[in-house]
């Protein structure tokens, strides 16, 4: 039976520190720095829900055991049975406490930027493109997160070629991390007369919305072009220079915007986008000097990677990288994602566990 008595004690200890920071008007007139602090006190205390009881049975098992060398034998009755009921819940206990114990990513409580790309299968993978935008759409409304579209592209059949948005809310990037990666579709197409099932594919890319203070650009390392927006039907062609095409020279990176008519606010989403893929960049390359937990397809944000199968004729939802499959496809497409996202995040703390222990 392992001890995590220190840890716990360490947490609790921490947390009241930090519950004094919460209103120190120093901390609380930085806005990055009361943000951090705000993320650090939501996690301590989450830990320190298990922490309390663990350490409270913990100790009670230790004064129980001292009391067996004494001469009182209801005593050592009572003692027995305290120390024999300690030792059915600790190590279950322990298993949980030592997860949340699990160093946390500090980007986990930032926001997010997600770019869905239709794929292989034309038509039918636009259309499923547009199937994995309504589905993170509603599930951001069940979370109260707020949706900003920072650009997006049609394709035909009311599908989407692209679409790039933002997502902000508690939590955001930490829930939705896992998402990047290709989602395949197994189902049969409204232009299939045959009734054959089709495979078509999107993929999804997840990044840290950032602030300027968190990635340094210079202006002479960008080239920015302006040009008429275009778009089906003359009503959405503007008549002015206002869609921005930023490219960064130095890594080749290019950010198109013109969903909006003002050529100023094209140019402001394109180059938050530009900084959450440069972060992106440079997050990717400290994760794999620092650990090899990158290589686990959980959280190795591979957009390469066939992470999730959606098959419409059996209704169900299989994630390749956790062997999870869910027969409630419906739902899911409607937002319903919870039990999976959970799943993903237990497999990515467990895999940090076992090479913490390697």
């Amino acid at each position: 039976m392992k001890d995590l008595s220190s840890k716990a004690r360490m947490v609790i200890e921490r947390l009241a520190e930090v519950e004094k920071l919460m209103v120190d008007p120093e901390v609380l007139s930085d806005r990055r720095r009361a943000k951090e602090v705000g993320g650090e006190y939501k996690h301590l205390q989450a830990v320190a829900e298990v922490a309390r009881p663990y350490l409270e049975l913990w100790e009670g098992r230790l004064e129980a055991q001292d009391l067996l060398s004494g001469d009182d034998s209801e005593m050592k009755e009572l003692a027995e049975l305290e120390i024999a009921e300690a030792e059915e819940k600790l190590p279950e206990m322990e298993s949980e406490l030592e997860l949340l114990l699990v160093p946390k990513d500090p980007d986990d409580d930032r926001d997010l930027i997600m770019e869905i790309r239709a794929g292989t299968g034309g038509d039918e993978a636009g259309l499923f493109a547009g199937d994995l935008y309504r589905m993170y759409q509603r599930f951001a409304e069940r979370q109260n997160w707020k949706m900003e579209v920072m650009s997006s592209t049609d394709g035909s059949m009311g599908g989407l070629k692209e679409v790039i948005f933002a997502l902000r809310g508690d939590g955001a990037y930490g829930r939705m991390r896992f998402e990047s990666g290709v989602h395949r579709v197994q189902r049969v197409p409204a232009t299939e007369s045959s009734g054959r099932i089709h495979t078509s594919a999107a993929s999804v890319a997840v990044l840290t919305e950032v602030e300027e203070v968190d990635v340094e650009i210079e202006e002479n390392d960008l080239h920015i072009d302006v040009y008429r927006s275009s778009g089906p039907g003359g009503q959405s062609v503007n008549t002015t220079d206002s869609a921005v095409r930023i490219t960064h020279e130095p890594t080749g990176l290019v950010v198109s915007c013109q969903d909006e008519k003002s050529q100023h606010k094209n140019k402001a989403k394109a180059m938050k986008v530009l900084a959450a893929r440069l972060y992106d960049l440079k997050k990717a390359e400290r994760d794999a000097e620092i650990s090899a937990v990158r290589k686990d397809m959980v959280g190795s944000g591979d957009r390469s990677a066939k992470i999730r199968t959606y098959n419409f004729p059996q209704g169900r939802i299989t994630d390749h990288r956790i062997n999870m499959t869910l027969y409630n496809l419906g739902a899911f497409m409607e937002g319903d994602m919870d039990e999976l996202l959970d799943g993903l995040r237990l497999g990515y703390r467990e895999s940090l566990l076992a090479a913490e222990g390697a």
